[in-house]
């Protein structure tokens, strides 16, 4: 079974920071795979931009570089690499300045096709590059603007970020980019709740004891030491990716799936998540640091290594107990867990359900462990479903707790498409359901800026936990202490 490819009309998409890693690790691969497809009509082009003085079949051959080492391209003198090259452009600009800005205009000229501007530059820039569009004539009736996380450092910092942009774009044509939703398996939450009468009527907490979101990272910061010592694990994954994953676990259907009846519903989540802030953040958060050890097949530096710097209360790990405050979700924690140095690397939903409320199983039912929904969202996207079932053969009723499991490669013929493809080309469709909006993310900051907050007066440190394990021993008890334990059987 195959998706069928439905072609999108030609547009330019222009990259700042098309020099850049994300541009050559994730943007042009993607759009690379779906020129492949004869997803694009001519005459589409992507324009990378950058400070760098560079000639056009100068950086086609630095994209070439980056189909061979990040696309999957084994051969790059095929017609089809050729035929993607022939659609890349380059412009150098002083986004900051004046320089290339009309060179820049030249190259777009006058044509009224769809025109995408993918911000792949450091957030403090977003804003003045948007305004220098704006100032130089570039915004055009059918243009859009993509901004990729994080949008700020704070709620207030953010705010300034969407002011700067919302003054030259309108609200439904900036797409801010979160990755995580343009996934396979965070699409399937949805068709697997609102498709399925099995689910959804027992999709609340008179069913579902508890819910865990694990995003587990076996690398450590690698070169993004000075990036992530001011971000830190809960400004880089949980502000946004995982806060998204619960909105859509916890959220309510919604009308359709209008990109705002989608984002309004999410929205409603975000706004119900109960405070957490100095005079709980002892009992429901946990935070650490890697030190030294053994992680991903050989030995691992420590944080303070890999940073270069004697000292950083910046968290490699967070943990969390979150509660949603509505009458669906009320007194079901959701856990949330991330970090870096981690056993394996995995990103996973699980559903834990309620024991049955009485066995007739000699067994007793404390014996009989509860049904259990795993998503895997990354790698291997697919789904599991624990349920009982009796072992198969003579002797008597003998239980097993086995797993229904579809992975989404196996099922349907092939990997599915990247994140970024499927999100790109929603873009230039102009359909944004899987982006969040300015409410969205000023509604997640509001939740996340009192827990950073109530970290910094309590001057307590991270937690040093050693490379290789499942972070400080704190936040194991965070959900032990409540009869739990974490998933951490991922295969």
């Amino acid at each position: 079974m195959t998706s069928q490819i439905i072609q999108v009309e030609p547009f330019d998409l222009v990259v700042f920071g098309g020099t850049g890693d994300l541009a050559y690790r994730k943007l042009f691969p993607a759009l690379f795979h779906r020129d492949k497809d004869n997803q694009f009509k001519n005459p589409t082009r992507i324009i990378g931009v950058s400070r760098r003085q560079m000639e056009r079949d100068a950086f086609r051959e630095t994209v070439k570089d980056a189909l061979l080492k990040f696309g999957g391209v084994d051969d790059a003198s095929t017609p089809l690499v050729a035929r993607f090259l022939n659609r890349i452009e380059y412009a150098p600009v002083d986004v900051t300045g004046d320089a290339g800005w009309d060179g820049l205009k030249a190259l777009l000229g006058a044509d009224e096709r769809v025109r995408a501007y993918y911000m792949a530059t450091s957030p403090d820039l977003f804003g003045p590059i948007a305004k220098q569009l704006g100032a130089k004539g570039l915004v055009t009736p059918r243009s859009r603007i993509i901004v990729e996380k994080p949008i700020g450092k704070d709620g207030a910092s953010a705010a300034a970020i969407n002011d700067e942009i919302g003054s030259v774009f309108p609200e439904k044509r900036i797409f801010r980019i979160d990755h995580y939703l343009g996934k396979e398996t965070v699409q399937n939450l949805m068709a697997l709740r609102f498709a399925n009468a099995l689910f959804e009527p027992l999709w609340n907490n008179a069913h579902i004891d508890h819910v865990q979101i694990t995003v587990a990272e076996t690398l450590g910061v690698e070169g993004r030491g000075a990036y992530y010592d001011t971000s830190g694990a809960i400004r880089d994954m949980v502000q946004n990716h995982m806060l998204q994953l619960l909105c859509l676990v916890a959220m309510e259907p919604p009308a359709s799936l209008e990109a705002d009846a989608l984002r309004d519903e999410k929205l409603k989540v975000l706004k119900s998540l109960a405070r957490i802030d100095g005079s709980n953040v002892s009992a429901l958060t946990v935070r650490g640091q890697y030190r030294g050890g053994f992680a991903d097949g050989a030995a691992a530096s420590s944080y303070l290594q890999d940073i270069g710097k004697e000292a950083s209360d910046t968290e490699t790990f967070v943990a969390l107990k979150i509660g949603v405050a509505n009458w669906r979700w009320a007194g079901v924690p959701f856990y949330l867990r991330t970090g870096k140095r981690l056993p394996q690397r995995f990103s996973e939903i699980e559903i834990g359900f309620r024991r049955v409320p009485h066995a007739i199983f000699d067994s007793g039912a404390d014996s009989i462990p509860a049904n259990r929904l795993v998503i895997r969202v990354q790698p291997d996207e697919g789904i599991k479903l624990w349920l009982m079932i009796k072992e198969p053969g003579p002797g008597g009723m003998r239980l097993q707790h086995v797993p229904l499991d579809m992975s989404f490669e196996k099922a349907f013929s092939g990997p599915s498409a990247d994140a970024y493809e499927r999100l790109l080309m929603d873009v230039v469709r102009g359909n944004a359901a899987l982006f969040m909006r300015r409410d969205e993310v000023e509604a997640a900051w509001r939740f996340i800026d009192p827990i950073r907050e109530a970290w910094t007066l309590s001057r307590e440190p991270p937690r040093p936990y050693t490379a290789g394990t499942w972070g400080p021993a704190a936040a194991i008890a965070l959900i032990e202490r409540d009869g739990r334990t974490w998933n951490e059987e991922y295969e």
